[in-house]
């Protein structure tokens, strides 16, 4: 089937009567995975019958017994929302390396503590998005994407939930640890912001681990390779001053732009 084919009003009309041809109709439900225009039209159609209303009421009862019985907060939702964001390996990843910064900061003769957290600490709300989204963080992530509240709203909630611990741990972190001639200890906002939508952006056509992977690893291969002896000069010139800072700010403005220009795709992206 070509992807610029669509149903029309007397099609759908004739799929919701239940007169279209079995064929046809596998067809139609097929192009109503990736079609929201479709799926909208096929959905008035089907409301426009009598089966239609006997559905609303049946939705209407359900819905109204849920909320009667399952009385739930919004602080609550966002709670279930972000929790695959916060747990696991992710949060012991972020502590650890917060921690190794501290205890390296405190031995005479490691003023690279700053740099070396700075070098890191970019990455590691990329590898919180990575882990916070998709069936291997969420047993209920199939459910939860079909949802009105998933696809890119889920994905952003439980980015922003990321984002919330790790950069005020990391930027604390970094002011605790001796400057030593390394960037500020905020210098790495912007860039870690710009990777972190990048790898939104990029998922839909990789999936969220390949995508991080490319994103962080881009990241890491620019300031430690080829000699890890220059990380600081590296970081001076990626992070320093109002060009480079500029730069990075450009970079979080294009890629939240490719972000929304592509945000129907995560309807489709597991």
């Amino acid at each position: 089937m070509s992807r610029q084919w669509h149903t029309n009003e007397a099609q759908a009309a004739r799929y919701a009567a239940g007169s279209l041809p079995e064929p046809d109709a596998w067809s139609l439900e097929k192009h109503l995975e990736s079609c929201a225009g479709c799926a909208s039209r096929v959905s008035a159609a089907v409301r426009a019958t009598a089966a239609g209303a006997v559905l609303t009421d049946v939705r209407a009862a359900v819905l109204a017994s849920a909320v009667r019985e399952v009385p739930v907060s919004w602080f609550a939702r966002l709670l279930w929302a972000a929790g695959p964001a916060v747990r696991g390996a992710w949060s012991v990843a972020l502590l650890g390396v917060a921690g190794a910064a501290l205890l390296l900061g405190q031995f005479r003769g490691a003023p690279e503590a700053r740099t070396l957290l700075l070098a890191l600490a970019p990455v590691v709300p990329v590898a919180g998005v990575a882990l916070s989204y998709g069936p291997h963080a969420d047993p209920l992530h199939e459910l939860a994407a079909s949802t009105p509240g998933g696809g890119l709203r889920l994905a952003l909630t439980r980015t922003a939930a990321v984002l919330a611990v790790s950069l005020p741990v990391l930027t604390l972190t970094g002011l605790l640890l001796p400057a030593s001639g390394a960037p500020a200890a905020a210098a790495w906002l912007l860039p870690g912001l710009a990777l972190t939508l990048a790898t939104l952006a990029l998922a839909p056509l990789t999936g969220f681990r390949t995508a991080s992977a490319v994103t962080a690893g881009g990241w890491l291969c620019a300031v430690l390779a080829p000699s890890p002896d220059e990380i600081g000069a590296r970081l001076a010139r990626c992070l320093d001053g109002a060009p480079a800072q500029s730069a990075w700010a450009a970079a979080v403005a294009l890629s939240a732009l490719l972000l929304a220009a592509r945000r129907t795709v995560y309807d489709r992206t597991h």
